[in-house]
């Protein structure tokens, strides 16, 4: 059956998801790898990678989404927050919400994806004003949490995703 491997990687995490997808299924069946584009359309199976913006995909991901017609679909994603499964349930939900009638979900994975240290910094700085939101020392938390994701656990729980769905 004849795939692609779809994506859209701002900091490189879901990039590096797609590369253990690629890994995990047979070369000779792969008919496309990287960015959001229309020939990607001409797979059965698509999986189909994006990061987390403001609680959805990105507009690339978006956009390509709404173009598939009766293919299967595996969504796969990394977000900056995260660690809950329910908050990877609601973006997965809201990312599907993108995809036709006529598509199939063939299955999902999430996990959490390191950010630029530029978010760091801002939630540094925002730590300085006296009068700070509450939970700015939490996000600076999951911040460094996040720093080691997507990690060895994350990849091969996406292996076994990507196999339970193929």
């Amino acid at each position: 059956m004849k795939y692609a491997v779809v994506y859209s990687s701002k900091t490189g995490n879901t990039r590096l998801l797609a590369e253990e997808i690629r890994k995990v299924l047979p070369a000779e069946e792969c008919l496309y790898f990287g960015e959001p584009a229309p020939e990607a359309l001409k797979a059965e199976v698509l999986y189909v990678g994006f990061w987390t913006d403001k609680g959805d995909c990105d507009q690339a991901v978006a956009s390509f989404l709404s173009s598939v017609t009766d293919q299967k679909v595996f969504l796969f994603g990394t977000a900056g927050f995260g660690g809950a499964p329910a908050y990877f349930e609601n973006i997965l939900h809201r990312v599907s919400g993108h995809l036709p009638a006529c598509a199939q979900l063939a299955g999902s994975f999430m996990c959490q994806g390191k950010m630029p240290m530029s978010v760091r910094a801002r939630y540094e700085k925002m730590l300085e004003s006296p009068e700070h939101a509450p939970n700015v020392s939490a996000m600076i938390e999951n911040f460094d949490r996040a720093l080691s994701h997507p990690d060895a656990e994350d990849l091969a729980a996406l292996q076994a995703a990507v196999r339970s769905a193929v």
